[in-house]
């Protein structure tokens, strides 16, 4: 188990495979699993400067796709409860979000509620491709303050 994680961590490494690493982290965290990407972007950035755009936008693309999954997975749990249950879930608690449909998407990007929100959409079967372009509105938005902030916050260039 400790060699696999050596590994792991090897593969994953900053700034070796920095760009494939931002990819593989911001989809792993816009699924259901806790896990950050910021710092990662940060990170990468902060150590390589010409390297802002390009991770901003794999960051974007890897938690777009995260997203895509999560609606996916939700889309793929309501029709297996349909078929257990024999009749449509109905979905009281949820009309705001019909009624906003596939813009609520643009809040995937919030922490803690941003994920799960991108597997109700799918639940809700709303449309995928505009849900899958706000969220990718939204997480692009993100990545951008976010790693434009931090900058801001810490200047200064790590020295090698």
């Amino acid at each position: 188990m400790e060699a696999w994680l050596e590994s792991l961590l090897a593969l994953l490494a900053l700034p070796k495979f920095g760009l494939s690493t931002v990819f593989v982290v911001a989809f792993i965290s816009a699924t259901l699993l806790p896990l950050g990407s910021e710092p990662v972007v940060f990170g990468l950035v902060k150590l390589n400067p010409e390297l802002f755009w390009p991770a901003v936008l794999v960051a974007t693309a890897g938690n777009t796709l995260g997203g895509a999954v999560s609606w996916w997975m939700g889309y793929g749990a309501e029709l297996a409860v349909e078929r257990v249950r024999h009749k449509p879930v109905e979905h009281r608690v949820l009309g705001w979000l019909e009624r906003f449909g596939a813009k609520a998407c643009l809040l995937a990007w919030l922490p803690v509620v941003g994920d799960p929100l991108c597997a109700v959409a799918g639940w809700l079967k709303l449309p995928f491709w505009p849900c899958l372009g706000y969220m990718a509105i939204g997480k692009f938005a993100r990545y951008l303050t976010m790693t434009a902030a931090l900058l801001w916050a810490m200047p200064g260039q790590v020295q090698p």
